[in-house]
């Protein structure tokens, strides 16, 4: 894995490189083979300028590059979601909050990152730009171009390139959306860390919505400190430096829905992961949380995404439904045939929902749970075609299955990666209701020093 942000910086301001030389690194990584289809558009000179800014050094991100999904409004610059059906959309006015508060913070902009069209989806496949390959741990390359037998592996979605940025080296932060996962299972997919806030944390402003309800303004890097400073520049707040010792937190397993149907190798991850804390002197106990097992029922008219997204698309659709992935339009008109009374019995399940599930982890700081319950398919699994859509639909509910809950639960979550060199990068989830964010940060140090064998 590349050097992480802070490291970078703290050379920077050392001496040992230039904002610029770093800045020249990072284009060359975007446009190698490494980023095949991660990047829609390249945005070198925005980049250049930032970091070759007097003083630039001096401020919290030194000019470092950060990529911005293609969701987001950049002033000057088409926002497209991933999508040919937006090919001749206006530039945007003014940068998004999200977008701005990074500029403020001396980010320097790399560029718009692929994505699944419209962010419906988990998996990472977009037939207009193409799809990115993960960054595959078996080789340390991206996966297909080594030579490997599977042709390469999905980036996850919807924030797709935005990981393969950061885990290639092209970027050290990666701007995306977390609606049902986008953020995290990417991120798990990738060997990254990824951070879901409590959606009210960063305002969602100047981005295409998904889902009004559940959508999520957040971002991936490579290491928790890192992910601590994007947090604190996104949502405009400090996070508290705790110094509590590991033993402290009180933390649970969800046992039953969010362990079921793991592969073998996210098994084998997920309980050595568990080893590792207890020797570290977590105290972790089993949580029966039946209330999980609810939600295929309770989302079973399709959830909140089909029906607010189609409020957003249903214009465009009756227009330019044949330019859209099928894979995507289909899950859209889902929400054409969801009744008034069954959106407002959603909504009030939700609540009740919400409010059990509270009540259920009160007493603890965090659960934890895989973040996904399978590693990433290869491309050649969930390619496009009929024969392949039942592959494809497969994977996606289950790479959504496990974060998608926190979502719904209003929560917040941090993934951080627990493979081991030789195996597909795994992702560990620790997740807690609304407004526990500065908890899991805190835990999310101390969960990485752990794993990684520094403490």
């Amino acid at each position: 894995m590349k050097a992480d942000l802070i490291a970078t910086r703290e050379a920077i301001r050392q001496g040992l490189k230039t904002s610029a030389q770093v800045a020249q690194e990072c284009l060359s990584m975007a446009q190698s083979s490494a980023c095949e289809a991660v990047f829609i558009q390249l945005t070198a000179d925005d980049l250049r300028d930032t970091a070759s800014q007097p003083g630039i050094e001096k401020t919290p991100l030194a000019g470092l590059a950060v990529s911005v999904k293609d969701l987001f409004d950049v002033a000057g610059q088409a926002t497209t979601a991933g999508s040919v059906v937006l090919s001749d959309a206006a530039p945007a006015l003014q940068d998004c909050p999200a977008v701005a508060r990074l500029r403020a913070a001396g980010a320097g902009l790399i560029g718009r990152t692929n994505m699944v069209e419209f962010a419906f989806s988990g998996v990472g496949n977009n037939p207009h730009h193409g799809t990115p390959r993960a960054w595959d741990a078996l080789t340390d390359q991206p996966a297909g171009t080594a030579g490997t037998a599977t042709g390469g592996h999905v980036p996850g979605g919807s924030s797709s390139g935005a990981a393969v940025s950061v885990a290639t080296g092209a970027a050290f932060i990666g701007l995306g959306s977390d609606t049902g996962g986008s953020i995290r299972i990417p991120a798990a997919l990738n060997g990254l860390v990824g951070f879901k806030n409590t959606a009210r944390r960063v305002p969602t402003q100047g981005a295409i919505p998904l889902s009004t309800t559940l959508d999520t303004v957040c971002a991936m890097t490579r290491s928790v400190r890192d992910t601590v400073l994007a947090h604190e520049i996104l949502s405009g707040r400090s996070v508290p430096t705790a110094h509590r010792p590991l033993s402290d937190f009180r933390l649970a397993v969800a046992s039953g829905y969010l362990l079921n149907g793991m592969d073998a190798t996210v098994a084998r991850a997920f309980e050595r992961s568990l080893a590792i804390l207890r020797a570290a002197g977590a105290q972790i106990r089993e949580l029966p949380l039946p209330e999980l097992g609810e939600l295929p029922a309770l989302m079973a008219t399709g959830g909140f995404s089909p029906a607010e997204s189609f409020a957003w698309h249903r214009e465009l659709l009756a227009k330019d439904a044949a330019r859209y992935d099928p894979r995507v339009s289909a899950r859209i008109q889902r929400g054409a045939h969801m009744a008034a009374h069954e959106y407002i019995a959603l909504v009030q399940a939700r609540q009740n929902w919400t409010q059990r599930m509270t009540r259920a982890l009160q007493a603890y700081d965090a659960v934890l749970s895989p973040t996904t319950p399978i590693t990433a398919p290869t491309l050649a699994d969930v390619a496009p075609g009929a024969l392949r859509d039942e592959a494809f639909f497969r994977a996606n509910a289950l790479l959504l299955r496990n974060p998608s809950a926190i979502n719904t639960l209003d929560g917040c979550a941090i993934t951080l990666p627990c493979h081991t060199p030789g195996e597909l990068p795994v992702g560990l989830m620790a997740w807690h209701g609304p407004m526990r964010d500065d908890t899991l940060l805190q835990l999310g140090l101390l969960m990485e020093a752990a794993l990684s064998g520094r403490t």
